[in-house]
């Protein structure tokens, strides 16, 4: 394996070798990419306490993440489509996820099933669902995950309807992909990865293709998607799921203190701050800048998580010290696949972790538990969305 120091590293190898259309969808957001891009530039604007003549003997990065045990407080985000990203990329980053002891989220859009990744790991992973209309789909759905032994189900509340991403557009990536002279051209240029992606059956929606109804065949799949998702969407619905699946539940797509207060009423166990990678409202404030005042809101009530724009182990510390129980990757681990695997994926983690476990030291922590606002520096106004940085 290369030389790999940094998630940036990672992705240098992950465009190379992952076809266009699959990096593209990974590594864009919708319109004019704002949202997407200040998700990682506002993390730059806080700053580290640096302390000296501390103990740094003794550290330990281990917590909880809704009551179970994490080797870093660094879950893997849903990511739709990771088994394009390379063959069977949802049990590979499962299985790297197992083995590093962090929490793996399997996407309701993954090309591995549920059942396919259950079968490839011995210990629990966390489902996430989409809010659709079909009751009788939801409910399998729920009794499949529960099949599978996951432990929570991860329900993302902002996706009723789709935001526009310019190059999944011209790129023909749909479910199912509508496949150009162009992006032929391309796959054929990325010979490893075309290589994998025959040995493999796994290249179609696996939680979907024989299990929607009417959803038969890859053919059948566009049509349903454009259906599917549940525009009248109420907290109402959200707290019909919870009863449905009955044990711990995630809601993702928190960004407001009012929608936060909302998870809370209907007796979520966690709440994920998250603008879906800058990939569905455009110009939406980052998720690191509205963490504080979700956290004001709510952070005494329930586990409070953030996702969108983690980087660096910097990025985690950063978070956990402004108030979150947890933190969440989603392109890093996928650079890490694109890039090299399964092994790319522990890589990432590798990464992450040691970063973490670094900067935390020389910040004069030994213990993520003690992370607090006292180990930053935060410019005035940056919990403030009428103030611009």
């Amino acid at each position: 394996m290369p030389i790999y120091t940094s998630i940036e590293d990672l992705r240098r190898h992950y465009v190379r070798r992952t076809p266009k259309m699959f990096y593209d969808y990974a590594e864009s957001g919708s319109w004019t990419e704002q949202t997407f891009r200040e998700n990682t530039s506002d993390f730059q604007h806080i700053h580290l306490k640096q302390r000296v003549a501390v103990d740094m003997s003794g550290r330990s990065t281990r917590s909880s993440m809704i009551g179970e045990d994490v080797a870093m407080p660094v879950a893997l985000a849903p990511v739709g489509l990771t088994g394009m990203q390379s063959a069977d990329g949802e049990i590979k980053t499962a299985r790297a996820a197992e083995k590093f002891g962090v929490p793996f989220t399997l996407s309701t859009m993954s090309i591995c099933s549920i059942e396919d990744v259950a079968e490839h790991t011995t210990q629990p992973f966390w489902f996430q669902v989409y809010t659709l209309k079909d009751d009788d789909f939801m409910r399998r759905l729920f009794e499949r995950a529960k099949a599978a032994n996951c432990s929570a189900v991860v329900v993302t509340v902002d996706l009723q309807v789709l935001g526009q991403r310019h190059k999944d557009l011209k790129n023909g990536l749909s479910a199912p992909p509508k496949l150009t002279a162009k992006s032929i051209a391309n796959m054929a240029t990325k010979i490893p990865w075309g290589l994998e992606m025959l040995k493999t059956k796994r290249r179609s929606f696996g939680n979907i293709v024989g299990h929607a109804k009417g959803v038969t065949d890859p053919s059948s799949l566009s049509a349903w998607t454009a259906e599917a998702f549940d525009v009248s969407l109420d907290w109402k619905r959200i707290a019909q799921f919870k009863e449905w699946w009955g044990g711990k539940l995630i809601v993702k797509g928190i960004m407001t203190p009012e929608d936060a207060r909302c998870a809370v009423e209907i007796g979520a166990d966690a709440i994920i701050v998250s603008n879906h990678g800058g990939r569905q409202l455009d110009g939406a404030m980052s998720s690191i800048r509205m963490l504080p005042s979700i956290m004001d809101e709510v952070g005494n009530e329930i586990e409070v998580h953030l996702d969108s724009g983690i980087r660096s182990g910097q990025d985690v510390l950063k978070a956990l010290a402004l108030g979150a129980k947890g933190t969440y990757i989603g392109r890093a681990f996928t650079y890490g696949l694109g890039a090299a695997g399964e092994e790319g994926v522990t890589k990432a983690l590798q990464i992450i972790h040691k970063e973490l476990d670094t900067t935390m030291a020389l910040c004069g922590e030994t213990d993520v538990s003690r992370l607090g606002p006292h180990n930053l520096y935060v410019p005035n106004g940056f919990a403030d969305p009428t103030v611009k940085l």
